[in-house]
């Protein structure tokens, strides 16, 4: 069954404000109703009460029956008579004396003294009952003042069509004003929409550009092309990054094809196949060693989630390493000085920081000269180990520095008069030696200065004893 077309988010945001509001309203209107009801039937009350106690002076004993003084105060009677319906009872409930000008008045039988409500067929009464007894008198009855409550139903009815005739216009200019509110604030996303679909491989510049304020979509779009900002430098990256595999792996596969092409163009000597297969050989070894290389940076950005660093003594942790590097240093007479803070810990993967060091040590003693020397340092710097990495080789110069860590990137111009033939990198060393500090928390950087030399400079998180508990 195919799925009804959903309404837009700005159609279902006004039409739940507009529900928000109606009910709102609705309640305001009913509550603003009761009141005025409320106090009508209060100012009624009052004029019934006070009508009740004047019309109490009115009442005389005159042979021996209650009635009312024929002829009292003309005015008093005269205002009575006009807005209300006074009736002197007995205490069973007959009527004694009316004063009134409608000859069609109800009666209640006067059960108990306050305000009550009468209806009489279709007429709607408001009356009062009051008690008295006559100074110097036994006599005792009852006034009860009665007024139609047809001006008060009027009053009422009055506010309930207005009421009625101002919700339904007040939701609508709300609502035509929700709409318009609701598609100035979602405009970013549909920014956002047009952004993403015009994004292709070929153009990923594109950008929102929210110039609103920083509420929840204005950091929507921000985060938005911020996101877009990082695929397009990952994208970039990964592009330079194919371009250059595809160049470091062409450069040998081409050197193989030319060889063998040379080889069998006529038959040669069994020295000439010698020489022309141990060159092969060093080809297939620089192609295996950029694979391996490039699988590892891979296999670094993909499996960061399986991290498990440890605290690793510094001391013993280079004490193993140099064992491994001294015999290539010792091909070139190089000494190598430790200087290495005792009892000094720190966090890592013992496997990651072993390769991010031999890449270290390995370039170091690529560029040292002949019979020099270099520096290794370590030292606390809370919260952090500083690890210092010094060589007096040639300086590189400064416009390569800022570039020494990216992939394939060789800075080899300036300094190859300390390199033989075969000892040209891929280029990719640093690149992994850095990816590994940022796994750790960490970072490198590099200093160089002429006849002063190179330093590198790792950081790492220190492991202090009270973290180890």
């Amino acid at each position: 069954m195919k799925r009804p077309f959903p309404l837009p988010i700005r159609v279902r945001l006004t039409l739940w404000y507009l529900a928000v509001l109606g009910l709102l309203l609705l309640l305001f209107a009913g509550f603003l109703y009761f009141q005025l009801q409320r106090n009508l039937f209060n100012q009624v009350d009052t004029a019934l009460e006070l009508a009740a106690v004047q019309a109490q002076v009115m009442v005389v004993l005159q042979d021996g029956r209650l009635t009312f003084q024929s002829n009292p105060n003309g005015q008093t009677l005269s205002r009575l008579n006009d807005d209300f319906a006074i009736s002197l009872l007995s205490n069973e409930g007959d009527l004694l004396d009316q004063f009134t000008r409608d000859d069609d008045v109800p009666l209640a039988p006067p059960t108990k003294s306050g305000p009550f409500t009468l209806t009489d067929e279709d007429d709607l009464w408001r009356g009062y009952n009051l008690p008295f007894d006559l100074p110097n008198s036994k006599q005792t009855g009852w006034l009860q003042v009665l007024q139609e409550l047809e001006p008060v139903q009027e009053t009422l009815a009055a506010f309930r069509n207005q009421i009625l005739l101002a919700l339904p216009l007040a939701l609508l200019l709300a609502g035509l004003g929700g709409y318009f509110l609701a598609g100035r604030a979602l405009r970013p996303i549909a920014r956002m929409t047009q952004t993403a679909q015009a994004i292709s491989v070929q153009d990923l510049g594109k950008r929102i550009h929210h110039q609103g304020p920083a509420d929840e979509i204005g950091r929507l779009a921000q985060t938005f092309d911020a996101m877009l900002d990082r695929l397009e430098a990952a994208f970039r990256r990964e592009q330079q990054f194919t371009g250059d595999a595809a160049h470091e792996l062409r450069t040998p596969l081409t050197a193989l094809k030319g060889q063998l092409e040379v080889t069998l163009s006529r038959p040669r000597q069994a020295e000439a196949y010698q020489t022309t297969l141990q060159a092969m050989s060093q080809q297939v070894e620089r192609l295996i060693h950029l694979s391996s290389s490039l699988l590892y940076l891979n296999r670094l950005e993909q499996d960061q989630q399986h991290f498990s660093p440890e605290a690793i003594l510094v001391d013993e942790f280079f004490n193993a390493l140099l064992d491994q590097i001294r015999p290539l240093a010792q091909e070139k007479s190089i000494q190598i000085h430790t200087k290495i803070a005792p009892e000094l810990q720190f966090w890592g993967q013992l496997d990651l920081l072993i390769q991010l060091f031999l890449n270290l040590l390995d370039n170091a003693i690529k560029y040292t000269p002949i019979g020099d020397d270099i520096a290794l340092k370590a030292a606390s710097a809370s919260p952090n180990v500083i690890i210092t990495l010094h060589n007096n080789g040639p300086s590189i110069p400064p416009e390569h520095l800022p570039h020494l860590f990216k992939r394939f990137y060789r800075a080899e111009a300036a300094r190859t008069r300390t390199e033989t033939g075969n000892q040209r990198g891929a280029g990719l060393g640093l690149a992994i030696a850095q990816e590994i500090a940022k796994i750790h928390q960490g970072e490198i950087t590099v200093s160089s200065h002429p006849e002063q030399g190179t330093t590198f400079i790792v950081i790492l998180p220190e492991a202090v004893p009270s973290s180890l508990s």
